[in-house]
């Protein structure tokens, strides 16, 4: 019970996001302030998902805008059980069938009682768009060169929309 309370008292007191460490997909700490200077998109992805075709997109916009942008894509099996696998099942998916380079975290919750700290802190942060919790797979938060989120966009955002490229 103290654990918990730590937990929330951590995401809800943090600046940005880059006081915010993840863990990649094969298992190496990735401390967010090293993007500081960049933007960062932030999407929460799953492999079995009416969406999941945006990966290619994710990875287009992170090859062409690659000056500008970090896209990190957090696998979640929080929607309708779209994300079973391991971290190595979806490794292998997102590369073999649409040539994922970009960075991937480790499977997380991106909603609910056992929700990432991450998560927790961008669905609680004040944007330009709305907050609140994340309704489905692919929702997209993007952060500014300082660590701020400072735009939302739901599912249904196609990572190469004028809508989202016009935010970079």
């Amino acid at each position: 019970m103290i654990l918990m309370l730590t937990t929330v008292v951590m995401a809800s007191s943090a600046d940005n996001v880059y006081q915010f460490s993840i863990t990649s997909i094969d298992g190496k700490e990735v401390n967010l302030s090293q993007f500081k200077g960049k933007k960062i998109l932030i999407v929460n992805t799953a492999s079995k998902c009416g969406f999941t075709k945006q990966y290619a997109g994710l990875q287009e916009l992170s090859e062409q805008y690659a000056d500008k942008v970090v896209v990190i894509g957090f696998p979640a099996d929080n929607f309708g059980g779209q994300e079973p696998g391991s971290n190595e099942e979806i490794q292998g998916f997102c590369e073999k069938n649409f040539g994922v380079t970009f960075l991937l975290a480790e499977k997380n919750s991106v909603k609910g009682d056992d929700i990432s700290l991450l998560f927790e802190y961008l669905t609680g942060a004040q944007n330009s768009d709305f907050t609140g919790e994340i309704n489905w797979n692919f929702e997209k938060f993007l952060i500014d060169e300082q660590g701020n989120l400072v735009h939302r966009f739901r599912s249904k955002v196609e990572p190469m929309s004028e809508e989202l490229t016009s935010k970079l």
